[in-house]
């Protein structure tokens, strides 16, 4: 091992870690002016941190600065490499945060897919030949959903046998289950206003109905096609801090996106005992059960105004959503990712 792992206990021929040095490589990542820019991974961090592992980030906390970001990533890892000397070095994305994770270390690699990284392989020149010579020098690969894994394995076969499935969790004690919101049904979308996201579908459907609000927490370049229509409120970009009360504010939670990898404000929402609204392609069929809310063809207008009314009509606070929840703790995500990073530490 490249840096000093402390070794606890043997089981066989296996050793358990104590403590193992991680290197986190991330394209994303919470910053002061981008609060929500990659939360997912600072709270798996936190998580790691508190199962007693050492933790150095080499990270982008902004949006801006264009491709050259790229480099000061690249600058952020090679330094920290050398000066900390990981155990194991693990990236979220495969491209670019895991190419460049790949050459800033020669501590065995860990690199975690997100979505959008999968799906622009084929898309964009050049990106599959990286994605691949990332996937052969990782010692192994997690995938959000098994639907990411399914695709990723697809379209790279070398990820075969190298590949799990964790996804990124939730915090259970930020998100928690509060009454519901007095009045007309409220729903709530949180994400991009993109044509991933299906918003423009998302408000004709909602338009249909005889009541309720729906409310957009969000940016993006479908804005003006959501702008003045009747009980809709479009907020914006917010702090992640504010997230919770948001939900909390909603009585269902809506995300009928065209494909989601996974379903982040899904899951958040759940753990606040919401009802949800989901896409049936990607990973919500995974978590989302019948009880806690309704899956639906995101082309389908007419099937997602339907869901809208069979979501509202849901117990909430819904208490097999908050179940479905705690079964993606954040604390039980990160002893999974614990087990492969100290795999891939003992290994190398």
């Amino acid at each position: 091992m490249c840096g000093s792992a402390t070794r606890s206990s043997r089981s066989g021929n296996s050793v358990k870690l104590d403590r193992v040095r991680i290197l986190l490589v991330s394209q994303m990542y919470p910053g002061p002016d981008d609060s929500d820019l990659g939360v997912f991974v600072a709270q798996l961090e936190r998580a790691l941190r508190e199962r007693g592992h050492e933790v150095e980030p080499a990270v982008l906390d902004s949006r801006a600065g264009g491709k050259r970001r790229y480099l000061t990533l690249g600058r952020r890892a090679v330094s920290a490499a050398r000066r900390f000397k990981p155990d194991v070095v693990y990236a979220h994305f495969l491209v670019p945060a895991g190419a460049i994770a790949a050459l800033s270390s020669r501590a065995p690699l860990v690199v975690t897919a997100h979505g959008r990284d999968v799906r622009n392989v084929g898309a964009i020149p050049g990106v599959g030949t990286v994605t691949r010579a990332t996937i052969r020098r990782a010692s192994a690969v997690i995938a959000v959903s098994d639907y990411l894994r399914r695709e990723l394995e697809a379209k790279v076969p070398g990820a075969r046998g190298k590949t799990e499935v964790i996804d990124s969790g939730v915090d259970l004690e930020r998100f928690r289950v509060g009454p519901a919101p007095e009045g007309e049904p409220s729903f709530l979308c949180l994400g991009g206003l993109t044509e991933r996201k299906n918003v423009v579908r998302l408000a004709d459907a909602f338009g249909r109905l005889d009541s309720g609000t729906l409310t957009f927490v969000g940016d993006g370049p479908l804005r003006g096609r959501l702008e003045g229509r009747r009980k809709i409120e479009i907020v914006g970009g917010i702090n992640h801090d504010e997230v919770p009360s948001r939900i909390a504010a909603a009585r269902v939670v809506c995300q009928p996106s065209l494909v989601e990898p996974f379903g982040q404000a899904l899951l958040e929402g759940m753990a606040c005992g919401r009802p949800v609204v989901a896409t049936r392609i990607g990973g919500p069929p995974e978590f989302v059960p019948a009880g806690a809310g309704v899956l639906v063809d995101p082309l389908d207008v007419e099937a997602i105004s339907a869901g809208l009314a069979a979501a509202a009509a849901l117990p909430c606070p819904n208490p097999v959503a908050r179940a479905e929840a705690e079964r993606h703790d954040v604390a039980e995500q990160a002893r999974r990712v614990e087990e492969v990073l100290e795999r891939a530490a003992r290994a190398g």
